[in-house]
């Protein structure tokens, strides 16, 4: 394919702005951007000198006609643009979630494959170098067969933030949707990619948060905590997702006889005490990772009894991408094989709207909170 591709964006905070950066590092031209407000969206363009800005996404498809876009929305307005996108033929490369419902996201999933386009699903920490070194190790047979895996992380995050997408579960809120699928990815790109079978429990610990105007980078949100929170005329928006989790599951894996246990432990806005991590155990030892998502360094316990700590191979930091930033560095290392694989390139599996459609069918079974045996009967 000597033809150079072509990106439209959809979104112009954070996560749009950091899609647009990826696809230029890997040789894509951006070709326009699409947001919801004209003077953000002109605003956003005229920075990152992309030619074309608008606000109207059928419009901009059919004027930009693209042959990819990238989606970086909350998970709530995501389903309409890429329905749109996938019928107009472009590939599509989208944040997580992939979109607010099993049925909406199954149904994207299906239309993807009637219409034979590529898609790419960006539940990216699985590209942390540590978590790549994780996987060779397993794969090598270091710790025998792998028996469990443990995720613990406490984000403390703010309780008043500004009321936005976050809170609410029709745009695609909650920390299942924005946590716990790239928790699942890291543990399924060095485990197995079969998930066996999943229960869990959620709470909402937060209940409410201030509704406050101006609010359009994800990143810059906590700059806009009301002064005064007292205020009598400040008013507040009620949050009807989760902001905690405990989520247990076990994985198929190709060097394991038996299923493999996963726990996954997430508290939003609970302070951390020790190390948030991630742990593989297995028969003849464990590898430890410090950080939510696996940022290291990488510890290996085995016959000798003590822990060790491993360095990164060179070949694993050679291969990642020059960019400040574990989610903008992640965002580029799946670009570019998303781009590869649509030039014919040969590359390894990635994830798709298979595991997007998946990854939110596993969310709405969590949010039941129909795991619970009554036991209160019992003497």
């Amino acid at each position: 394919m000597d033809k150079k591709l072509t990106v439209l964006i959809s979104g112009t905070g954070f996560a749009g702005q950091g899609h647009a950066d990826a696809f230029r590092a890997v040789g894509v031209e951006v070709v326009g951007i699409v947001g919801r407000t004209q003077s953000v969206v002109e605003k956003v363009a005229q920075k990152m000198s992309i030619p074309y800005a608008g606000t109207d996404w059928e419009k901009a498809l059919e004027d930009c006609k693209p042959d990819i876009v990238s989606i970086a929305t909350p998970g709530g307005a995501h389903f309409e643009p890429i329905t749109q996108a996938i019928n107009f033929g472009c590939q599509v490369f989208s944040d997580k979630p992939l979109t607010d419902s099993s049925e909406s996201a199954l149904a994207l999933y299906e239309l993807a494959k009637k219409k034979n386009v590529k898609t790419a699903y960006a539940s990216s920490f699985r590209y942390m170098p540590h978590i790549i070194h994780a996987k060779e190790l397993v794969a090598s047979n270091i710790i025998g067969e792998p028996v469990e895996v443990e995720c613990i992380s406490h984000f403390n995050l703010e309780r008043d933030i500004p009321f936005g997408w976050s809170h609410r579960k029709e745009d695609g809120g909650g920390r299942l949707n924005n946590n716990f699928t790239h928790m699942m990815s890291i543990v399924t790109s060095v485990i197995g990619e079969k998930i066996l079978s999943i229960a869990g429990e959620v709470r909402d610990d937060l209940g409410k948060a201030p509704i406050v105007d101006g609010v359009h980078n994800f990143k810059t949100r906590r700059d806009f905590i009301p002064d005064d929170l007292n205020d009598p005329s400040l008013k507040w928006g009620e949050s009807n997702v989760e902001w905690s989790y405990t989520v247990l599951a076990q994985l198929e894996s190709p060097i394991a006889k038996k299923p493999v246990s996963v726990l996954f432990k997430h508290g939003g806005l609970n302070p951390r005490f020790n190390e948030d991590h991630v742990v593989f155990y297995g028969t003849k030892g464990a590898i430890y990772i410090k950080g939510h998502y696996g940022m290291g360094p990488l510890y290996v316990y085995g016959e000798d009894k003590t822990w060790k700590e491993l360095p990164l191979p060179q070949h694993i930091i050679d291969d990642q991408p020059l960019v400040e930033g574990d989610t903008e560095r992640n965002w580029q290392y799946l670009v570019r094989e998303f781009v590869k694989d649509i030039k014919g390139e040969k590359v390894a599996p990635y994830q798709t709207f298979k595991e997007g459609s998946l990854y939110q069918q596993l969310v709405d079974i969590i949010r039941q909170n129909n795991n619970w045996t009554d036991v209160s009967h019992l003497q």
